[in-house]
C-alpha cells in the first residue's frame, strides 16, 4: 500500500536537460515519464510542477540586464513548453495528462482551475501545473507549494541531485550528514535550500510535508510507496 495517495512531484527544468545542460534530453524525458507513468498506474495520484531552467530563468536574464518581470514571464513560458514535454511523453506511456496554466493560453493548454484539478486528479489523470503562479518575481517552488496545497494533494515530492536534505552541500563537504526529517523553521532558520523560503513558509503554514529525495530510476516510486528514500520536512 502506498504511503501517500496523492503527491505532487516538483522536477526542475534542469533535469530534462541533462549532461547538455540546455534544452530538453528526450531519453530523459521518457525516463522520467515512464516512472510517472508507473507510479499513475499504481493508484496514486500524481500532480506536477515542472521548472524552466532548461530554457529560461527570469533570474538569470535579470542578471543579464533584462527587466526581472519580463524575464519571469519568458521563464513561465518554459515551463509551459516543458509541460507540454512531459504531456506527450505521458501520452506514449498510455497515461492521461492534462496540462493546466497560470495564463490563459487555449487550446494550447487549459487555464488553471482549482476544482477541475482535484476532479481530474481523482480520475487517475496526471495534472501538470504551468506557467508558475502567473506573477513574476515568484518561482516554481511557489507554485509547487501554492497547487499542492490547492489540488489537496497529501506531500511535494521534491527531487534532487542528492538524497535528501544534509547540513551542507555534501559534494562540497564530505562531512555533511543527511537528515532523516526536519521541521520547516529548523530548515529556514538554517537556510537550507531545500526550497525558497517563501514556499517553506507556504507550506508550514498550511501543513504540506515536503519529501525531497534523489531522482534516479526507479527511486520516485519507491518514495512514494515507502516514504524512506530521502529528508521529510514536517511541523
Amino acid at each position: 500500500m502506498a504511503k501517500f495517495k496523492r503527491v505532487l512531484l516538483k522536477l526542475s527544468g534542469e533535469a530534462l536537460a541533462g549532461e547538455k545542460g540546455h534544452g530538453i534530453d528526450s531519453q530523459i524525458l521518457t525516463d522520467m515519464a515512464s516512472e510517472i507513468a508507473e507510479l499513475s498506474k499504481s493508484g496514486v495520484g500524481v500532480a506536477l510542477v515542472i521548472g524552466g531552467g532548461n530554457l529560461i530563468r527570469g533570474v538569470s536574464a535579470s542578471a543579464g540586464g533584462m527587466n526581472r518581470a519580463q524575464g519571469d514571464a519568458m521563464g513561465m513560458l518554459g515551463t509551459v513548453m516543458n509541460g507540454l514535454a512531459m504531456q506527450d511523453a505521458l501520452d506514449k506511456q498510455g497515461v492521461e495528462s492534462v496540462v493546466m496554466s497560470a495564463i490563459r493560453m487555449e487550446p494550447v493548454c487549459e487555464f488553471f482551475n482549482r476544482r477541475r484539478a482535484i476532479q481530474l486528479l481523482a480520475k487517475g489523470s496526471v495534472v501538470i501545473f504551468s506557467a508558475g503562479t502567473g506573477n513574476p518575481f515568484f518561482t516554481t517552488d511557489s507554485c509547487a507549494a501554492l497547487r499542492a496545497i490547492e489540488s489537496e494533494c497529501e506531500v511535494i515530492m521534491k527531487a534532487t541531485k542528492v538524497d535528501g536534505i544534509y547540513t551542507a552541500d555534501p559534494v562540497k563537504d564530505p562531512t555533511a550528514t543527511r537528515f532523516d526529517d526536519i521541521t520547516y523553521q529548523e530548515v529556514i532558520s538554517r537556510g537550507l535550500k531545500v526550497m525558497d523560503t517563501a514556499a517553506v513558509a507556504l507550506c508550514m503554514e498550511n501543513n504540506m510535508p515536503i519529501f525531497v529525495f534523489q531522482m534516479v530510476k526507479g527511486n520516485l516510486k519507491k518514495a512514494v510507496l515507502e516514504g524512506n528514500l530521502g529528508t521529510l520536512v514536517h511541523c
